[in-house]
C-alpha cells in the first residue's frame, strides 16, 4: 500500500514484477523527512554515506526479491490445484528405448487444462523395462519370406472314389522286408542346395499332370491324385542346406513318401499295415517297389517311428528307415499315420521271429562274448557266429534302450512290469520268463549285399515308461557303446537337434501339438540318457569309435 505522502494514489501493487519492485523502493525512501534531510545542507561526506547505503540496502533487496519472483513468474501467478496434481501424477509414466537412443527433451510452453488450471510443466520418468526372454531359436526353423507364387487352388470337397485293395501276401512271402535303399548308408553332412529340392517337387507335379485323365482298373484316377498333391512340401526345409546328419537320400526319400500322390494302396495283413505304391509313371507294383518307390503305411498308435528315425540319425547309427507322417482319406479317416520305405535289398524273413537270421538269447549272450568280426578279426567255426559284427548289437541296444523298444531283445517282457496294452501282455509271454534262453529274438534283419550290417526295422518306442520302471535287460552283456551316439548324448545339444530335425515332418509336428508336444518327448529321451550315461560310467563299458 502507498500512501498520499508519497505523491501517489492507494491501490495493490502484485509483487510478480521486478519494475513495480523498483518503484515500491523508492516510494518507501520518499517520506517528507527524508527529502529535507537529502535537500539541506550537510557536510558531502555525510551525504555521500547515505547515498551508499541507500544504494547498497536496494541492492541487497532487489536480489533477494528477484530470486523469489522470477521462478513463481515462469510458472505462472494462479495456483496449481491439489487435484491436478492427483491426476499428474495418475499420467503413465514414459519408457525409454533399451537400444540407448534417447531423443533431446522438448520443452513446451505450460498448457491450461480442462477446469482452468494450469498444468505441471512435463516431467520424464525413467523406468528400466526387464529383458524379454525368448525362446531358443533353432537354425533353419524360421520361414523366410518368399514372393507369392501364382498357384492354382486346390479342390478339397472331393474325395478318392473306393480303391480295390489287393492281397500281397505271395510277395510279402518272398520279400517281407521293407525299408529304404539309404539306410545303410553313413549320415554324412551332404549340402543339398534348395534348388535341387524344387526341381524335384517340380518332377513330381509333372508326372501327376501326366496322368490326369488315365484311370487303370484298381489305380486311383489322375485327376485326383493332382488334386491331392500338396502346393507347399510337407518336408520344411528353410535353410541353404538340410541338418547335417540327413544324407541327399533321405530327404528324397522323405519327400516322396509325403508328398508324391498315391497310385495304389494293397493290404498288407501280416503287419497290420498297407502298402502304398506312390506314382512314378507307367510301371506295375513290383517295379515300382523295387525301385523304392512304395512304402509301409501304419497305425497312428506306431507315430513313435518317426521319432525313432530321425534319433537314429542324430546319434549317427543309420540303421534305422526313413519314415514320415502323412495324411490321407485312405488311412485311418485323415488321421496322421507313419510311412515307412520299403527296401526290397532286406534278406527274407521267417514269419515267426520276422528275422532274417534266427538267435536265442542264450546264443545271443555268447555272441557277445566271443565279439565276432571285432578289429578285422576271423572267428573260429566252433564259436558259432553270425555274419553280424559285434559293434551292431552295441548300436542295437543303445537305440533299443532310449525308446524303449523290448520286442527286439526282451519279447516277454521279462526286464520290466509291462501294462496291459503291450504286446507280451495281450500274447500271454509275461509268463514265460523262467527260462529265458530258450526266448527268440525278433526283427534281426540284414541286407543281401551287406549281412555284416543290421536294418532296425519295426521301431515302436514307448515314451510312457517312469525311470523306475526301464527295461535293463537290453544292455545286458554290453560291455561297449559308440562313441559318436555317447559324445552327442554328453554334447548337452540333443534337444536342439531333435527340435531342428522333427521340425522338417510338417504333419509329425502338427499332430504332436507343436513345439509343446514335442518338447516333451525330448524330455523323456534326456531322462533316458542321462540314465545310460550313469549306467556306462558305473559299470566301466568301454567308449569307442564303430565307424568300420
Amino acid at each position: 500500500m502507498l500512501f498520499s505522502s508519497c505523491g501517489f494514489t492507494r491501490e495493490m501493487i502484485p509483487f510478480d514484477q521486478p519494475s513495480k519492485i523498483k518503484n515500491l523502493f523508492f516510494c518507501c525512501l520518499c517520506p517528507s523527512r527524508l527529502l529535507r534531510l537529502w535537500t539541506c545542507r550537510r557536510p558531502r561526506t555525510r551525504r555521500n554515506l547515505l547515498v551508499g547505503t541507500a544504494c547498497v540496502i536496494y541492492l541487497g533487496f532487489l536480489v533477494s526479491q528477484v530470486g523469489h519472483v522470477l521462478p513463481q513468474h515462469k510458472g505462472g501467478h494462479q495456483k496449481i490445484s491439489s487435484r491436478s496434481l492427483q491426476d499428474a501424477a495418475q499420467t503413465p509414466f514414459l519408457g525409454i528405448p533399451l537400444d540407448g537412443t534417447l531423443s533431446p527433451p522438448n520443452f513446451q510452453e505450460p498448457q491450461l487444462g480442462s477446469n482452468g488450471t494450469l498444468l505441471p510443466p512435463n516431467v520424464v520418468y525413467i523406468t528400466l523395462r526387464s529383458k524379454r526372454s525368448k525362446p531358443a531359436n533353432i537354425r533353419g526353423t524360421v520361414k523366410p519370406k518368399r514372393r507369392r507364387k501364382n498357384a492354382i487352388p486346390l479342390s478339397y470337397g472331393q474325395h478318392f472314389p473306393k480303391a480295390t485293395f489287393m492281397g500281397w501276401e505271395e510277395a510279402f512271402a518272398q520279400q517281407p522286408g521293407w525299408a529304404t535303399r539309404a539306410a545303410g548308408t553313413n549320415g554324412a553332412a551332404i549340402a543339398l542346395e534348395a534348388r535341387k529340392y524344387q526341381l524335384d517337387e517340380h518332377r513330381h507335379k509333372g508326372m501327376a499332370i501326366r496322368e490326369r485323365g488315365h484311370q487303370k482298373p484298381g489305380r486311383i484316377s489322375g485327376a485326383v491324385k493332382a488334386q491331392l498333391q500338396p502346393e507347399e512340401s510337407n518336408i520344411r526345409i528353410y535353410s541353404e542346406s538340410p541338418p547335417s546328419w540327413m544324407s541327399k537320400d533321405d530327404i528324397l526319400n522323405m519327400r516322396m513318401l509325403a508328398d508324391s500322390p498315391i497310385e495304389s494302396i494293397h493290404e498288407v495283413p501280416s503287419q497290420k499295415a498297407v502298402l502304398a505304391v506312390f506314382a512314378r509313371g507307367p510301371s506295375t507294383m513290383g517295379t515300382a517297389c523295387n525301385q523304392g518307390h512304395c512304402g509301409i503305411v501304419k497305425r497312428p498308435l506306431d507315430m513313435s517311428e518317426v521319432f525313432a528315425f530321425h534319433l537314429d540319425r542324430i546319434l549317427g547309427l543309420n540303421r534305422s528307415l526313413p519314415s514320415v507322417s502323412r495324411r490321407s482319406e485312405f488311412f485311418q479317416g485323415g488321421q496322421a499315420c507313419p510311412v515307412i520305405l520299403w527296401d526290397s535289398s532286406l534278406s527274407p524273413t521267417d514269419n515267426s521271429t520276422h528275422s532274417s537270421v534266427r538267435l536265442t538269447w542264450g546264443q545271443y549272450q555268447q555272441l557277445l562274448k566271443k565279439k565276432c568280426w571285432q578289429n578285422g578279426k576271423v572267428p573260429k567255426a566252433e564259436w558259432g557266429c553270425t555274419e553280424i559284427h559285434h559293434n551292431e548289437w552295441s548300436k542295437m541296444a543303445l537305440f533299443d534302450f532310449l525308446l524303449q523298444i523290448y520286442n527286439r531283445l526282451d519279447r516277454n517282457c521279462c526286464g520290466f512290469k509291462p501294462l496291459k496294452e503291450d504286446s507280451c501282455m495281450q500274447q500271454g509271454l509275461k509268463l514265460k520268463c523262467n527260462d529265458q534262453d530258450a526266448v527268440d529274438l525278433t526283427h534281426i534283419v540284414q541286407r543281401r549285399h551287406d549281412q555284416r550290417h543290421l536294418a532296425f526295422i519295426d521301431n515302436k518306442g514307448f515314451f510312457d515308461r517312469n525311470e523306475d520302471n526301464l527295461d535293463f535287460k537290453i544292455l545286458q552283456g554290453i560291455n561297449e557303446f559308440p562313441a559318436s551316439a555317447v559324445s552327442v548324448l554328453r554334447s548337452q545339444r540333443l534337444r536342439e537337434k531333435l527340435l531342428q530335425s522333427l521340425f522338417l515332418d510338417k504333419i509329425y509336428w502338427e499332430s504332436q501339438g507343436g513345439r509343446k508336444g514335442i518338447e516333451k518327448l525330448i524330455d523323456v529321451i534326456e531322462r533316458r540318457s542321462k540314465i545310460l550315461l550313469t549306467y556306462i560310467n558305473a559299470h566301466g563299458a568301454k567308449v569307442l569309435p564303430m565307424n568300420e
